[in-house]
């Protein structure tokens, strides 16, 4: 069993940063990729970023890309998201999600792929 926990978000303006984190427990969280989604009021939840277990690929969205980078510390047993030249339509709760199996590439922008889930932290970005 995996438990993820985010922080991280608040209310920035736009062109601003923020820093998610994603802390997990449970021994395979290091073993496998892990995700970050997002979900606007009224839109269905979409696929952010992901970075596999070794931290070697790496995955966004083309709506992020440049944008925002992924990274973890298996060590640490964290991930996270850094957020730059935020604009006022990335703001969401972003979820942090932990695969527990082996993903294919195409699998990875799924969120059925994923196994586990954080509870969410809100990200708003002002105009």
């Amino acid at each position: 069993q995996v438990q993820l926990v985010e922080s991280g978000g608040g209310l920035v303006q736009a062109g601003g940063s923020l820093r998610l984190s994603c802390a997990a427990s449970g021994r395979t969280f290091s073993s496998y990729a892990t995700g970050w989604f997002r979900q606007a009021p009224g839109k269905e939840r979409e696929f952010v970023a992901a970075i596999t277990w070794s931290g070697r690929n790496t995955y966004y969205a083309d709506s992020v890309k440049g944008r925002f980078t992924i990274s973890r510390d298996n060590a640490k047993n964290t991930v996270s998201l850094q957020m730059n030249s935020l604009k006022p339509e990335d703001t969401a709760v972003y979820y942090c999600a932990a695969a527990s199996t082996a993903l294919r590439p195409s699998q990875v922008v799924s969120p059925l792929a994923y196994a586990y889930w954080g509870q969410g932290t809100q990200v708003t970005v002002s105009s």
